[in-house]
């Protein structure tokens, strides 16, 4: 009976050190991150772009890209962040419905806690029956970078994601 309690007392001190090694690998390694979520409206006939991206990352990026100090949570000047926000979103996250390259533009962006949200929308369009994204959000600055995007058209909601150096997912609806 005694070999078996010390068996199991062993196993657990085991599956206990595990789990802290798990915890504080994960703690000094951070994974990166960004989600974009693609829905089609169907009354407005375009669709709705929303990108989330973890703001420390996404201003290390624009501080490089841009070789400027940048401050998204307090900037100093809003206008210049928001030229930043865009171009650098619109350079790295491209569209096509239907083999046709769809333009967007920004509406604006917002901090959520640790994330930065990013918002356009898309010319006038027909609801997509093949749709093509390339996202390369973060790749230059983070090589171990994923990124997932969600695309809901008529209410059926499809996901992909993609990490370094691969950055085409397609979405198929009927």
């Amino acid at each position: 009976m005694k070999d078996i309690f010390l068996l199991i007392l062993l196993k657990f001190r085991l599956i206990a050190l595990g789990g802290l090694v798990f915890f504080l690998f994960s703690a000094f390694h951070p994974f990166y991150l960004s989600v974009t979520e693609l829905n089609f409206d169907k009354n407005e006939k375009n669709i709705q772009i929303s990108c989330k991206i973890f703001t420390d990352d996404f201003e290390k990026t624009l501080r490089t890209q841009y070789k400027t100090e940048i401050d998204l949570i307090h900037p100093k000047d809003k206008t210049l962040a928001e030229k930043q926000v865009s171009e650098y979103i619109q350079k790295h996250l491209s569209l096509k419905v239907n083999a046709r390259n769809l333009p967007y533009h920004f509406i604006g962006f917002e901090i959520e806690q640790e994330a930065v949200w990013c918002y356009f929308e898309t010319e006038k369009t027909v609801a997509p029956i093949k749709l093509e994204v390339s996202n390369a959000i973060l790749y230059e600055s983070l090589p171990d970078q994923t990124n997932i995007v969600h695309a809901t058209v008529n209410g059926v909601r499809k996901s992909a994601k993609v990490g370094f150096p691969d950055k085409i997912m397609n979405f198929e609806f009927n």
